[in-house]
């Protein structure tokens, strides 16, 4: 047992080493919240939980805008909102009463009669709020979204300001406000969206800050004379990469604290989107769209207290605990096999073990953070719930199934005519977890391909359980004989998708080549797969070897569960 023994050692110091780089917290120059130096403003939307402004019957209770507000009066001066309906009508008078100013958005679309409606509350809100109301955005994006023509939209900020005694403006995509720019002569001052993560070519973190800046410089140039307001700009905590631009808690902290220092600078007014995580713009937007907030959006915290070090996994030390555990039970399936059926296998066998046990240790904790943020209604998360539950599986079935003797087994011998089935329950087992595994990959894999913008890459529970089972593949390998006609598609399928996925996400995207890479192996497991008349494996124990079908399905009906 000395050499498990050492794999095990070095396996847990791999897990513990892993863990503690990837818990190093981040050193900025200025926390990117501190109440001592207030925010210039924030986007703030009240809407919590399912509730979304898509449904016009919904009306946020004023409790909870009040308890919103109160708690964004510690860190900002104002906030921005996008419309005055759905509860946000009572923002400027809550506002008022914990010292916060307003900066007003009436929501204009391509409903004259709507458009209208808005615009007489928010005219009434800026007469009977003059000190809270700071200014009136008139519309939001419109142009990008193409809801309205360039002339009418000017008609529409005209007739507003015609009302107002309050500063107007419009805001758009900095690309749309130079495509437009006759639009800037019927505005106050210009409020610019400058979101490096979502440009067409997307930014890295580490220059975010610096693009930002250029870009308001940029439009700054276009507009002589007015005043330029970046309106929208952040960085989202979790989410998919896009290209070398990757979602995470450190990354927005740095760029956060980077834009308001450089903007500082050189002078720019910034409004940092959002006040809290928006769960509902997950729908159209994936993760990502619903993690840019400074506030957790669930328990209305913020994300980045002062005086705490700011890191990717605040629980890291669970996660590597959690992963310790589950690399020690890898190990201990695997002995507890050989204890039941006692031979000396090869080194390699254990390197395997080791291997899968290590993937997995590391693995589990991302895996799980990763399905609590990305599991989105109850199909997403019962989806990502069962991949990563085949992924805390498959390795703990494949070191049996090394141990024993077992080939992984084929769809033939799992859901094909009786006669090839196989009656081992471990077997059956391991192929339950193989085809969960497999139908998740193939799903997600799929949608890569035909509706990649949102998808986040599930990389560490798909590697979890490739890893066992290539391995277990290539040490246990079955008898020659016709390769399935269902291995071969999803061979093909996920080498193929692999292929574009890279392709289309770009060589500095690490997620999509790690997720392209998982596929690969579960490819390659399936190119090795052959379908067994008799079992036997290359690496089988003698004892094993010479069993013949009939007694090897006899012990396992006395022993069907063959792991302990």
């Amino acid at each position: 047992m000395r050499a498990p023994l050492t794999l095990l050692i070095v396996c847990l110091g791999m897990i513990a080493a892993v863990w503690w780089w990837l818990a190093a917290p981040v050193t900025l120059a200025r926390a990117p919240i501190d109440p001592v130096a207030k925010l210039e403003c924030v986007s703030y939307a009240p809407f919590r939980g399912s509730q979304t402004p898509l449904n016009s019957q919904l009306i946020v209770s004023p409790e909870h805008i009040q308890e919103d507000l109160a708690e964004l009066a510690k860190v900002t001066q104002c906030v921005r909102t996008y419309s005055v309906d759905n509860g946000l009508e009572k923002v400027p008078e809550l506002a008022s009463k914990v010292g916060l100013k307003v900066l007003l958005g009436i929501w204009i679309g391509n409903g004259r009669a709507k458009n209208a409606q808005l615009i007489d509350t928010a005219v009434a809100l800026s007469k009977e709020y003059p000190d809270t109301v700071k200014a009136i955005v008139v519309g939001n994006e419109v142009m990008l979204h193409g809801d309205m023509s360039a002339s009418d939209l000017r008609a529409t900020i005209r007739s507003v300001k015609a009302r107002v005694s309050v500063p107007v403006t419009y805001a758009d995509v900095w690309e749309y406000w130079l495509r437009y720019r006759e639009i800037g002569a019927d505005v106050d001052f210009i409020t610019v969206h400058i979101l490096p993560y979502w440009e067409n070519i997307p930014v890295r973190a580490e220059d975010a800050a610096a693009h930002v800046v250029a870009i308001a410089k940029q439009v700054a140039s276009a507009f002589p004379g007015k005043e330029i307001l970046i309106g929208e700009t952040g960085w989202p905590s979790n989410g998919r990469m896009r290209e070398g631009a990757i979602a995470s808690r450190t990354n927005q902290a740095r760029v956060v604290s980077e834009i308001l220092d450089l903007a500082k600078h050189e002078n720019f007014h910034v409004n940092l989107i959002e006040a809290y995580d928006a769960s509902w713009k997950r729908e159209w937007e994936g993760t990502v769209g619903g993690n840019w907030g400074l506030f957790d959006g669930t328990n209305r915290e913020v994300k980045y207290p002062p005086g705490v070090a700011i890191r990717n996994y605040p629980l890291w030390q669970l996660q590597m605990a959690s992963g310790m555990v589950l690399a020690i039970l890898i190990f201990a399936v695997a002995g507890l096999t050989l204890r039941r059926r006692p031979w000396m296998p090869p080194l390699a066998s254990w390197i395997a073990v080791a291997l899968s046990a290590t993937t997995a240790g590391i693995l589990l904790g991302i895996a799980a953070d990763k399905m609590f943020y990305e599991s989105y209604g109850l199909g997403g998360w019962l989806g990502w719930g069962a991949l990563l539950a085949a992924a805390i599986a498959s390795p703990l079935f494949c070191a049996n199934a090394l141990m024993a003797g077992r080939s992984l087994p084929t769809f033939l011998e799992l859901i094909g005519p009786r006669e090839d089935r196989t009656i081992s329950v471990p077997a059956m087992a391991l192929g339950f977890v193989l085809i969960l595994t497999t139908l998740i990959a193939a799903k997600t894999a799929l949608g890569l391909v035909f509706d990649p913008r949102w998808r986040d890459f599930p990389f560490a529970s798909l590697t979890m359980a490739a890893v066992p089972f290539l391995t277990l593949t290539l040490l246990n390998r079955p008898k020659s004989g016709t390769r399935p006609i269902a291995e071969t598609v999803f061979a093909v399928l996920f080498v193929v998708i692999a292929l574009y996925a890279i392709f289309n996400e770009g060589t500095d995207n690490w997620q999509a080549l790690w997720t392209s890479a998982a596929y690969f192996l579960l490819g390659a497991t399936f190119w090795r797969a052959r379908f067994m008349a008799v079992a036997g494996t290359a690496s089988a124990a003698p004892a094993v070897v010479a069993e013949t079908r009939a007694s090897t399905r006899k012990e396992e009906e006395l022993d069907p569960v063959g792991m302990l």
